[in-house]
């Protein structure tokens, strides 16, 4: 039941129609017992601040962000956590007497989701990226501050890309970054050369987007691992697939950075088993995978 003590958290995007968000935080909410609800709302980038001042008016507890968000509130917000600023991307904020404070949960979502899918994580790898905005950008910074031996980095927008290389080599975590030229072929050869790639654009968020990638990106030594979460398996995933590779999808990610944020707005330890199983029954039905 909501009441006038039921707190309120929420999911901001445009477009928003997509997060399985809600689900998984409002069954980790009963599984906790809280009162609170979270809820989703679409939001432009251009009224995203105006936005967020007008939920702190009303008593909004905290709010992740989503694409395309995540770079906007970064520029907007004035206190945020230390990892956030250093990312250059916040995908959750924090309501509290002092005001809104940014925070990034995206790295550590992600480290997480690669140990628990291939038992592993990028230390000594090759990696190839492909996004480097928002949730690409803190991905990268997270390889690399993991020990990822090398990185290519491919964005359609290059500034992003060398901000990213440039931030990368500022943090003295000694991977050696190259930036990917445009071309389907470039993007294939930096992935053949890699052992672990990442899908981190919007890229296959709609049934009929063509993949960045073709065979010839995989020979079957490389696990792919695609931020995308809403289909079982998505065309780049099934293309990866069909030459051998490990793939995964990005609900685990989605999962450990959902707990992440609960667990900064509420102080409690987030259940996130219950989440991945929310989530796992969205996407495959039931909540174990096939």
């Amino acid at each position: 039941m909501i009441n006038p003590s039921t707190k309120l958290y929420a999911v901001l995007g445009h477009p928003v129609a997509h997060s399985l968000s809600p689900r998984m935080q409002n069954a980790a909410i009963k599984r906790l017992g809280l009162d609170a609800l979270y809820l989703a709302f679409d939001v432009p980038p251009e009224k995203l601040m105006a936005t967020l001042a007008m939920m702190a008016e009303l008593g909004f507890a905290g709010v992740n962000l989503t694409v395309p968000l995540k770079e906007v509130a970064f520029r907007g917000l004035k206190d945020m956590d230390p990892d956030a600023r250093a990312l250059g991307s916040v995908n959750t904020v924090k309501f509290g007497p002092r005001g809104m404070r940014g925070f990034s949960t995206d790295g550590l979502g992600f480290i997480s989701a690669i140990k628990k899918v291939f038992h592993c994580t990028p230390k000594d790898l090759s990696v190839c990226l492909l996004g480097c905005g928002g949730a690409g950008r803190a991905v990268g910074l997270a390889c690399a501050g993991a020990g990822a031996k090398k990185i290519f980095l491919a964005d359609t927008e290059m500034t992003r890309a060398k901000k990213l290389k440039a931030d990368i080599a500022a943090s003295a975590v000694g991977a050696e970054v190259d930036i990917v030229p445009a071309g389907r072929e470039a993007l294939n050869s930096a992935a053949r050369e890699s052992r672990l790639v990442i899908q981190a654009t919007p890229v296959g968020m709609h049934r009929g987007d063509i993949p960045l990638l073709d065979s010839r990106a995989f020979d079957g030594r490389q696990m792919l691992y695609d931020l995308i979460y809403m289909f079982p398996r998505t065309a780049l995933m099934k293309i990866a697939s069909g030459k051998g590779c490990r793939v995964a999808n990005g609900l685990d990610m989605l999962a450990f950075q959902g707990a992440a944020s609960l667990s900064i707005w509420t102080g409690r330890k987030a259940p996130v088993n219950t989440m991945i199983r929310e989530l796992e029954k969205a996407v495959y039905g039931k909540s174990k995978r096939v």
